[in-house]
């Protein structure tokens, strides 16, 4: 009864851990966490089982029906948080009622677009768990958990989990991190977006294509949206929608160009209200411009609940099509301000613009003014001084007498107020050319404008010969038609030749940074897919067949052609794979690659001896420092220096370049027997001997675990078979390596070894692999420092931890393979000590294993691969290299999406690609697309690109561009996406992207 009882509390428990880590990870991924998200209503339902665990029936109450508000009733008596959330519940279970029981005729009209009642609309599922989601919302669940805990005999039986010791602060603990997040009553297009998988992203963007509504529940806000604060709104409202169209239609687009934007410029809407500033906008679009003003309030979406509040500010917005306005008044203020009045066709007025102080209004006019060309213009025209840019026409009183300068008019009668007009070229006037305009100081006297002198052609020798160029005889009935039409072309002329000026040094530029950032990217001589013949069958197996009979068949170009393009037929992969990687030179006879294979045989052996022989050394002092850590701990004693040194070593340096999936060791016994030999070779296919496991893979120190793999090499050394190797060297402690004799008995071990290791060895090979393993073995003991024993010792920790894990579920790594892997990578190793073994190294092994199948040949291509991918790992600097590269490349080559990924959250860093570059995208493709891959790489060096990875990466970015923008994706987002898409790629569509993107980079920089 007492483990059934156990058992139960434990899976309330692990409940709350799942639905605490679910919420928690919600409110990681989207920075906030809806009231009304499912995970929330899960969390509130685990956690009410917790409390309705073996509850006390008095504390239930005898008649209530809902146990927790009882308990919840109970505990808010002498609980004053509890009291307050008491309060809390009972007012919304009041408008609850209050909501259902109102008829639904009775309900106010509204008008489209205003905000729904402040009246709370709870779901079924949160009014079903009301209690616990409301003290959950008000972050005090935890308190009032701790609370029931701390009196948990009130309440509980005995056996209850609240009433558990261990169980109960638990509970209570887990409820922390939910109860210190922040929750949102916030309704967006997201609302009902609860973080669906890659797989269903990429399902609904081929379902709904690039047309797919906006506005879906189903998919986030296109980035860029700004989302509104209003509790109200919703995702199908559509006053909502078109309210926010119209906010980011203020901004510079697609459609229209921003001309002028300034705010604070203040309207007063009504004259028994004071004026509003707001924000003054003149935007351009193909057709004719648009003047805008839009009060703060709405920019701000500082907005109150209130529907008059919202609806008069949206009736105070200002949007006046240019076409319609005929005169534009300009006013000064005493306090130096201007004021516009816009009047229009039908004569009347827009609502007065109050300009701030300073020459805002001036460069509002020249905005304009620059608008309104080439169809139309201002008239009189603002003037252009040198040295001030443009400024207002200065002008001249005319009467029948003489003109007087409107600056030697007293101070008192001058006006600084302004008209102008706005026409068009080839609009006849009917009034008179040289129309008066009436200003305010001047009543209705007339002031002649005057642009510019009348051509010496012109039919009117009034206009020709007048001494002033703004003075007019009154008698001139001259339409000086000429004259718009004259600066329209002299526009226009202007205009065409700035512009094509501008464009071409735009062009001149953009070419300049193309050739300084990616010129170094991409071979400049492109090599063409379907010249001199079609490369996208492939290098085949016919084709291969001509080559090796005849090796002037086929130039080494128009191979590596084929594989770019097409990719290597699989039946062919192992003979071509070695001339792709370097092992072989293409052209080469078969007596000179039968000496490259036995130049690489006699150096793979002799490493491999080299390595293996002071494996016997390190398998000895980890044997002997397990045996003085156990014998220190047993008696109470301290570690010794040198394990601690081990300890410290191991726990600081860290070559985990991926956080590791959770794995358990197998767990391995040394062998004890009285008649074994020193060594004991075991079959491969026998049984991996048990041995203990001391400490955890990550610890640091040595442990005393066989080091092979499956089968094993060697055996563990027990305590009566050491005394061969402390003839020498433990009769003075197990630190005095350097003097150990190199006896008979350590060369026989070395022998087991090799023998043991080397099945497929030739026997002439193994003879002299042994007779070299005993030279070393008589000097090994003397030229191996505790640095470099160290060294070793952490790196076959390193490898046996990788091996063990690498593709376990592929079918070709059974124990004898993973063995064979080992010793290759333990190989490297040796002879790239200072570099030592980084995680990864396996992942870039296997696929060569899989397709060479043989252990020399994989060490030799492996060796050549790691030349490149070498730099990649943490003490190499091509990393970041890449990650400037991948910036310039994708600000180049798709300039709207590097914004879209700046504007939200800015990953251009492009850390995510980490992966992709370390391991050439071994971990996101599927095994048999990676030969497909990486064979294309190694050809794209000489065909097209020695950075191709580059150009897959940005491929496999472009591919879900789409889906990235729809969603609103942050740098959590692409992550979590593309490691949920991993082995879902299309590779070929991926390649064919990469090549094309390869091609636009090479006629950039062609220039064509």
């Amino acid at each position: 009864m007492s483990g059934s009882a156990d058992a139960a509390k434990e899976k309330l428990l692990w409940n709350v851990k799942k639905e605490v880590k679910q919420i928690m990870e919600e409110a990681v991924t989207r920075k906030f966490v809806h009231e009304d998200s499912s995970h929330i209503i899960a969390l509130c339902g685990v956690v009410e089982a917790c409390l309705l665990h073996m509850l006390k029936r008095r504390a239930a109450g005898f008649l209530r029906t809902d146990k927790v508000a009882a308990l919840f009733t109970k505990v808010g008596k002498t609980c004053p948080v509890a009291g307050d959330v008491c309060k809390k519940v009972q007012e919304l279970q009041q408008q609850v009622e209050s909501r259902k029981n109102q008829p639904s005729g009775q309900e106010p009209l509204k008008r489209q677009g205003s905000t729904t009642s402040k009246t709370p609309v709870l779901t079924p599922q949160a009014i079903k768990h009301i209690w616990v989601r409301t003290a959950l919302i008000e972050k005090v669940l935890d308190k009032i958990v701790q609370y029931i805990v701390d009196n948990c005999s009130k309440y509980y039986e005995k056996e209850a989990l609240l009433a558990d010791p261990v169980c109960g602060p638990i509970l209570a603990s887990l409820l922390v991190g939910p109860c210190a997040l922040e929750y949102t009553k916030l309704k967006t297009a997201d609302h009902y977006w609860t973080d669906p998988s890659a797989d269903e992203l990429v399902q609904r963007h081929r379902i709904q294509g690039v047309h797919g509504r906006q506005d879906s529940p189903s998919k986030r806000p296109a980035l860029g949206i700004r989302k509104r604060h209003s509790s109200g709104s919703t995702s199908e409202d559509p006053f909502a929608a078109s309210a926010r169209e119209y906010v980011e239609s203020l901004h510079q687009n697609s459609r229209t160009h921003l001309l002028y934007g300034k705010n604070n410029v203040l309207v007063q809407p009504k004259d028994d209200l004071e004026a509003i500033p707001g924000y003054l906008s003149l935007h351009q679009s193909a057709d004719n411009l648009t003047l805008k003003w839009t009060p703060n309030q709405l920019m701000n979406g500082t907005l109150g609940d209130s529907e008059l509040e919202k609806s008069v500010y949206w009736d105070y917005a200002l949007i006046v099509p240019l076409s319609q306005i005929v005169c534009i008044h300009c006013h000064q203020q005493p306090e130096s301000r201007w004021t516009l009045v816009l009047v229009s066709q039908d004569g009347t007025q827009k609502p007065p613009l109050h300009f701030p102080q300073g020459g805002h209004l001036l460069a509002f006019l020249s905005c304009l003014e620059n608008g309104l060309l080439p169809r139309g213009q201002l008239e009189p025209p603002l003037w252009s001084q040198q040295g001030k840019g443009k400024v207002f026409p200065k002008l001249r009183k005319r009467n029948s007498n003489k003109s007087v300068d409107l600056e030697e008019v007293p101070a008192e009668d001058t006006s600084t107020d302004y008209v102008f007009r706005i026409i068009y070229p080839g609009h006849k006037h009917d009034n008179n050319p040289g129309e008066m305009i009436e200003m305010q100081g001047f009543g209705a006297n007339l002031l002649s404008w005057q642009l510019e002198h009348c051509s010496q052609g012109s039919s009117c020798v009034s206009c020709s010969t007048g001494s002033s160029p703004y003075d007019i005889p009154s008698c001139c009935n001259c339409i000086h038609d000429r004259t718009p039409l004259k600066m329209l072309c002299e526009s226009m002329k202007r205009q065409i030749i700035s512009r094509a000026f501008y464009g071409w040094l735009a062009h001149c530029r953009h070419l300049s940074t193309v050739r300084t950032h990616l010129s170094a990217l991409v071979n400049h001589n492109i090599i063409p897919p379907d010249r001199p013949c079609s490369a996208a069958g492939g290098l085949t197996k016919e084709v291969w067949s001509k080559y090796q009979k005849d090796k002037k068949n086929y130039k080494e170009l128009e191979l590596l052609r084929r594989v770019y393009y097409g990719g290597v037929q699989h039946e062919i992969r192992k003979e071509v794979w070695p001339f792709l990687l370097g092992h072989y030179k293409f052209g080469m006879a078969k007596k000179e690659m039968d000496q490259v294979d036995a130049d690489i045989a006699l150096r793979y052996q002799k490493v491999m001896a080299e390595w293996k022989a002071c494996e016997v050394i390190v398998k000895q002092r980890e044997k002997e420092s397990h045996s003085a850590t156990l014998a220190k701990f047993s008696s109470g004693s301290s570690i010794d220096s040198h394990v601690q040194r081990l300890i410290h070593r191991d726990s600081t340096i860290s070559n985990d370049v991926f956080i590791s999936v959770d794995e358990t060791d197998s767990v391995e016994r040394d062998p004890k027997g009285q008649d074994e030999p020193p060594f004991t070779a075991v079959p491969p296919d026998a049984p991996a001997p048990a041995a203990v496991e001391f400490d955890s893979p990550d610890s640091g120190l040595p442990s005393s675990r066989n080091y092979s793999v499956a089968s094993g090499i060697l055996s563990s050394i027990d305590d009566g078979q050491s005394g061969s190797f402390e003839d020498g060297a433990e009769e003075e402690g197990s630190t005095e390596v350097g003097r150990m004799d190199p006896g008979t008995p350590r060369v026989h071990r070395a022998k087991a070894v090799v023998l043991q290791s080397q099945d497929s060895v030739s026997e002439e090979q193994l003879c002299s692999q042994v007779d070299y393993l005993m030279d070393v073995a008589s000097v090994c003991a003397a030229s191996y420092t505790i640095e470099l024993l160290d060294t070793v010792a952490l790196n076959l920790h390193r490898i046996d931890k990788d091996v063990q894990r690498c593709d376990r579920n592929y079918w070709y790594f059974t124990a004898e393979n993973l063995e064979k892997l080992r010793n290759v990578m333990c190989s490297y190793v040796w002879e790239h000590l200072e570099v030592g073994y980084v995680q990864g190294m396996c992942d870039l092994l296997a696929p060569l294993m899989v397709i060479l199948d043989n252990d020399q040949l994989a060490y030799s291509c492996f060796s050549h691969l790691m030349k490149r991918m070498s730099q990649n790992f943490p003490n190499g600097g091509a990393m970041d290299t890449h990650f400037a590269n991948m910036r310039s490349l994708i600000q180049i080559l798709d300039s709207e999406l590097f914004e879209l990924m700046h504007q939200n959250g800015d990953y251009t860093h492009f850390y995510f690609c980490y992966r992709w570059f370390l391991l050439d995208f071994k971990r996101e493709l599927l095994y048999e697309d990676v030969f497909t891959v990486w064979e294309v790489i190694w050809a794209a060096k000489h065909i097209s690109s020695e950075h191709f990875v580059l150009f897959i990466a940005l491929a496999l970015v472009e591919v879900y561009r789409e889906i990235i923008r729809d969603n609103n994706m942050d740098f959590t987002d692409i992550i979590k996406f593309f490691n949920e898409m991993a082995e879902h790629h299309d590779a070929a569509e991926i390649l064919r992207i990469a090549r094309d993107l390869v091609y636009k980079v090479q006629t950039l920089i062609e220039n064509k």
